[in-house]
């Protein structure tokens, strides 16, 4: 008979695991002599967080729930925030941590943590399995609850005995998932439906506000076909990058406080907005109760939780974006007018960027522009947080690759494991991470995964010296009085890059981009590139 610990692999190879993310230790020492008998691949990261974003990155990819493993205590409570930032960007994440054996519970001994309680709060659910037994049942749970439904992670908390003890029954992994009280399965409503076309029908300037949830929900084809259908133009949040290419002629760019002004102004003009699988959170709408009084609104979410919660709706709708979209493909919809289209379209080209970037650096702008433009065109990018992420989404050209960041929680350090993540699912697409100099020193350490798995993952490094966001808010509001936010001229980073055996490229001003640039995307191997900017230079 086998134990808990082997159950455990087994649940994984029969979900199809093929590679987790983890850092071992003694409570989940019996899970890992586990894997050491199986195929599957473990990516031993350097800090316990980055499991977690890179298991994101490669669930973004896979577009199904990946696996990070942690041992019990530090090394559990240093996942939180990956848990935290999965869960505000909705991605599906089946976390293991080890735990302290069950007699000891509640007894505060060494490396104990409650991480059912410490995580409530940043999980769709969380299990602390108390009986080998269970184990089978809690995996497929633990799969189906992150993958359906508005996604996230899920945590199973196993006990270092239970993953010894042995299972009193035949290992017998469920086909299929009963849950009293959790049914995602959700059916359009066609009376619904039938508003929504009737509302379409009597808007003159309809316009669509897509989300995160249309990527999560592999929508975006489905949603390219309705917006070509009928000629309705589309905007989109920053988790909402890639529905449609930058170049469609129904782009018309991200909303929100760092987007194109044009964007926002389209919105304004509207007189329906569509908002698909999106929350509409500060950043894309400042006041959006202000909105709502103008503009008849038309909520699509899979989370009945998320519809509403921050604009009212006047017609909402659940259900998931690939079903609805293909429901009203077959309504009788007037397309809207070719008038409403080359409104906007003036208003695009008489919305002027009044923004001065310093000539004595790298423009960003420019960087990100040419960065975009030269990757592959299904290549992988991803932003990190601050600057550096508003100047990316602001910038980047959308082909047919993907633009991952995290937008709900805005986690700094991201972009490294998360493109380390995406990478392993994709060998064969070009992955290039961007961030600031001050988010590279949070997961740097990370440079030593790329290594040693041979992961060719390109890290572009937006160097300002300062933590530039933050100096910026400082400017604004505090009559710039900077405090605590002074990077220096550390690390080397030649010397840091020579110290991983790894290819360094470094541009000091734009007339250098272009054959940087091309150098960087190049290489076919993990390197690192460095770009001045203007510690002046704001986002807007």
């Amino acid at each position: 008979m086998m134990n808990g610990a082997e159950a455990m692999v087994k649940c994984l190879e029969a979900e199809g695991i093929t590679q987790v993310f983890g850092y071992p230790g003694v409570a989940i020492a019996p899970f890992y002599e586990g894997l050491y008998h199986s195929g599957i691949q473990h990516i031993l990261v350097r800090q316990e967080q980055n499991a977690g974003h890179a298991a994101s990155g490669y669930a973004r990819l896979s577009r199904k729930p990946a696996v990070c493993v942690v041992t019990s205590g530090p090394g559990a409570t240093n996942l939180i925030t990956a848990l935290a930032t999965a869960y505000a960007d909705s991605i599906p994440i089946v976390a293991i941590s080890g735990q302290v054996s069950s007699e000891l519970l509640g007894r505060d001994v060494f490396q104990e943590a409650d991480m059912r309680g410490a995580t409530e709060s940043f999980v769709k659910h969380s299990y602390l399995v108390k009986d080998p037994d269970d184990l089978p049942r809690v995996f497929k749970e633990a799969f189906y609850i992150a993958s359906t439904g508005r996604k996230g992670p899920v945590l199973i908390d196993v006990p270092i005995d239970v993953q010894n003890r042995e299972l009193t029954k035949p290992f017998a992994y469920p086909e299929s998932v009963t849950m009293r009280g959790y049914k995602p399965e959700i059916r359009v409503n066609m009376g619904q439906i039938h508003k929504v076309v009737a509302a379409l029908n009597q808007s003159r300037k309809p316009l669509i506000c897509a989300g995160g949830g249309v990527i999560l929900g592999d929508g975006e084809e489905m949603l390219r076909a309705f917006c070509e259908k009928f000629s309705i133009p589309l905007v989109h949040t920053m988790m909402g990058m890639g529905v449609l290419p930058k170049k469609h002629p129904l782009y018309f760019g991200m909303l929100g406080n760092n987007g194109k002004p044009y964007a926002n102004k389209a919105v304004r003009r509207a007189d329906l907005l569509l908002v698909v699988g999106a929350r509409l959170a500060d950043r894309a709408i400042p006041k959006p109760e202000n909105l709502a009084q103008r503009v008849a609104v038309i909520h699509i979410d899979i989370d009945t939780a998320e519809i509403g919660k921050n604009m009212g709706p006047t017609i909402p709708l659940v259900g998931d974006v690939k079903d609805i979209f293909g429901a009203l493909m077959a309504e009788p919809i007037e397309p809207a007018a070719q008038s409403w289209i080359d409104e906007l379209e003036e208003v695009k080209r008489n919305t002027l960027d009044g923004r001065v970037f310093s000539d004595r650096f790298v423009n960003p702008n420019t960087l990100v522009q040419k960065l975009s433009e030269k990757m592959a065109d299904d290549a992988v990018y991803v932003a990190d947080v601050g600057q550096n992420q508003l100047w990316s989404a602001d910038n980047y050209v959308m082909k047919s690759g993907r633009f991952l960041t995290t937008g709900g929680m805005g986690t700094m350090g991201y972009s490294i494991p998360a493109a380390m993540g995406a990478k392993l699912f994709a060998p064969e697409r070009q992955t290039v991470a961007v961030c600031g100099d001050g988010s590279f020193q949070m997961s740097m350490n990370e440079l030593a995964t790329l290594r040693v798995n041979d992961i060719p993952v390109k890290i572009l490094v937006v160097r300002n010296r300062y933590l530039g966001l933050v100096r910026e808010y400082q400017y604004n509001t505090y009559d710039a009085h900077y405090e605590g936010v002074q990077l220096y001229d550390w690390p080397r980073y030649d010397k840091l890059a020579e110290a991983y055996d790894m290819p360094f490229f470094a541009c000091a001003h734009t007339d250098e981009l272009d054959a940087t640039l091309d150098a960087f995307l190049a290489c076919p191997d993990a390197c690192l590139m460095v770009c001045e900017v203007d510690s002046e230079d704001r986002v807007k």
